[in-house]
């Protein structure tokens, strides 16, 4: 069937690995689906969409997982199904999955029920499963083949009760639908037809949100250039969303003393400042604070040694030549503080102007402290600081003492205060834990001290936050919205081209304290396929300007290469048409180059 028949095609596959494309990234399932030429059009820019999850030993050591052979079905509900075959870190046989299948339910193929592994046998490898309705419709049949060309059957009448599975029985070979033409660099599942309905839903979901138009005013009534300057317009995406934006009106023909109407030309603001902004920076923040900002980040430039702020009126100002820096604390070997002065954060809490960060000494330990700026102090001036100290557990313990904490951050929501950090334990060794990210409630008039138990919140279990040697779960910032928590968080290679964002969630109101109730999303929300030119984009935070804008900055690098500089960035976050955070819409998808330039008639009145 094709489009002209009110379906469409969707296909499902793994990608081969390259150099700029790893077994971690590659050994995930990914999706592509019809275009109007009847032709396969990657999704998600043909980057996984669903990662196998790791598994966690007795020794809390993570082993990455992949997958291969990835197969799509239709369920009895009319929704969807996906069953594919876990492997190990490399794609090969993995011991932990003998006899096992992955699988994953979805109602839209765009937000998907993770069901694990599904038992078929107690000592065959499965080389590949395929999964039907059976005739009646009430009963899936599990075709599957081993590693030494034998086929089963196993029969399951219930998706969700998957411990019922009966005992597999000698069946006949399958063959799979896969596509005519598979898309270059992939080894490819199979195909289902789909209502165009749902296809181009599932295409809306998985292609990047665009610029589409930019509506403007067809008059105005003004009274002076302030009012002018006031004026916004309002641009459109793909998905329906929409943003008001900022013009630079040229009103400079305009007197506003004589009555009339005039005709005024304009550009739309992108809030975009050109990649790099600063070289050598790192895990950049930016504070609003009495009319100026203030930039602070991880300064590569000075081996990570020192925390360095800059001051401006303008955000342009803080990257300008010349721009106003000073070192607010340095190396003092007295105090211990020494080396990794690591991911430097502003955050007020209760009434009080804190900077969150990570330090460490003579040894190599990178621990979490806080210092506090004294009651109207001047953040570029060192002695208006008081001295970093240590945060501790409840008890007075300090946060770790067998590991390194870094990357701490703050939010308070409803009432509640919360600080969220990285934990690493064993890095180095083969009881390497990965970092980890914990969330603990304070006080705000005690901030360096735990209010609770630390808690697990989420560990670096996918394959695109499990790459290139590194196991990250780490800079994690706060984003609130009216009925959300949102916390970005980076994963990958700190330092390499696969660095990405990932993305947790959780309604507010909810428990924060608990890992279930938080949602983490499958695929990175930013990664090096989001924006042209930058690669490693992570180690993000938000913060919204004097124009009441919410934006965001992140360090990435300019080249595919490992150990490249890293470099800040800024883009506008974007919110979607369910106001949920979209954190890639930038450059062109941002504001269309074609749609920049307004004009609109302006009336002055008396």
């Amino acid at each position: 069937m094709n489009r002209t028949q009110n379906q469409m095609k969707l296909t499902v596959y793994t990608r081969k690995p390259n150099q700029a494309y790893t077994e971690s990234l590659s050994n995930s399932i990914h999706c592509a689906c019809t275009d109007d030429n009847n032709e396969f059009q990657p999704l998600n820019r043909n980057y996984g969409i669903l990662f196998a999850l790791a598994t966690v030993d007795g020794n809390n050591v993570i082993h990455e997982k992949g997958l291969k052979n990835p197969y799509v079905f239709r369920t009895a509900d009319g929704s969807f199904g996906i069953v594919a075959v876990r492997v190990d870190a490399l794609g090969d046989d993995d011991e932990d999955s003998r006899g096992c299948i992955l699988l994953w339910t979805s109602p839209d193929l765009v937000t998907f029920h993770n069901h694990g592994l599904v038992q078929l046998h107690r000592e065959l490898y499965v080389k590949e499963a395929v999964c039907e309705l059976d005739g009646t419709g009430e009963e899936y049949e599990i075709r599957w083949q081993d590693n030494e060309g034998n086929f089963y059957l196993s029969r399951l009448s219930d998706l969700m009760k998957t411990d019922c599975i009966s005992p597999p029985e000698l069946a006949e070979a399958f063959a799979v639908d896969r596509p005519e033409q598979p898309l270059p660099g992939t080894n490819p599942g199979n195909v289902i037809s789909v209502d165009s309905r749902i296809g181009r839903l599932v295409q809306a979901s998985w292609t990047p949100i665009h610029n589409t138009e930019i509506r403007v005013p067809e008059s105005v009534s003004v009274t002076s250039a302030d009012e002018l300057k006031a004026v916004k317009v309002m641009a459109v995406y793909s998905d329906g969303s929409t943003a008001d934006k900022q013009v630079a009106w040229d009103g400079k023909g305009i007197d506003y003393t004589v009555p009339g109407t005039y005709t005024v030309q304009g550009k739309v603001v992108t809030h975009e400042l050109p990649f790099p902004l600063a070289s050598g920076y790192a895990d950049p923040v930016i504070l609003p604070w009495n009319s100026k900002y203030y930039f602070l980040a991880t300064n590569d430039n000075a081996n990570d040694i020192g925390i360095y702020v800059r001051e401006a009126d303008t955000l342009s100002g803080l990257f300008a030549p010349g721009y106003k820096e000073a070192v607010i604390l340095d190396l003092d070997e007295e105090q211990n503080f020494i080396q990794t002065f690591w991911a430097p954060e502003f955050h007020v809490i209760g009434e009080d102007l804190f900077i969150l960060f990570a330090v460490g000494g003579r040894e190599w330990c990178p621990q979490c402290h806080l210092m506090k700026l004294n009651k109207g102090g001047d953040i570029m001036n060192a002695g208006d600081w008081h001295l970093p100290i240590r945060v501790k557990q409840a008890d007075g313990a300090y946060l770790a003492e067998d590991g390194i904490t870094l990357d701490m951050t703050y939010f308070k929501v409803d009432g509640t205060s919360c600080l969220v950090w990285s934990y690493r334990k064993g890095i180095g060794t083969p009881l390497d834990t990965g970092s980890m990210l914990y969330i603990a409630t304070i006080n705000e008039d005690n901030p360096a001290v735990l209010t609770s138990e630390p808690m697990l919140l989420s560990r670096p279990l996918f394959g695109w936050e499990n790459v290139q040697g590194t196991i990250n779960n780490e800079g994690p910032y706060p984003l609130i919205t009216e009925d959300s928590v949102y916390i970005a968080y980076s994963g990958g290679a700190a330092t390499g081209y696969t660095y990405s964002l990932g993305l947790l969630s959780i309604p507010r109101g909810s428990d924060y304290l608990d890992m279930n109730a938080w949602t983490k999303a499958s695929t990175p929300v930013l990664s090096y396929y989001s924006i042209e030119g930058i690669y490693g984009a992570g180690h993000n935070s938000f913060f919204k300007d004097y124009d009441g804008n919410v934006l965001m900055l992140y360090h990435g690098e300019e080249q595919l290469v490992k150990h490249g500089t890293r470099c800040t960035g800024m883009h506008r976050v974007h919110f979607n048409r369910e106001n949920v955070p979209v954190l890639d819409v930038a450059k062109e998808r941002d504001v269309h180059p074609d749609y920049a330039d307004c004009s609109m008639q302006v009336i002055v009145l008396p």
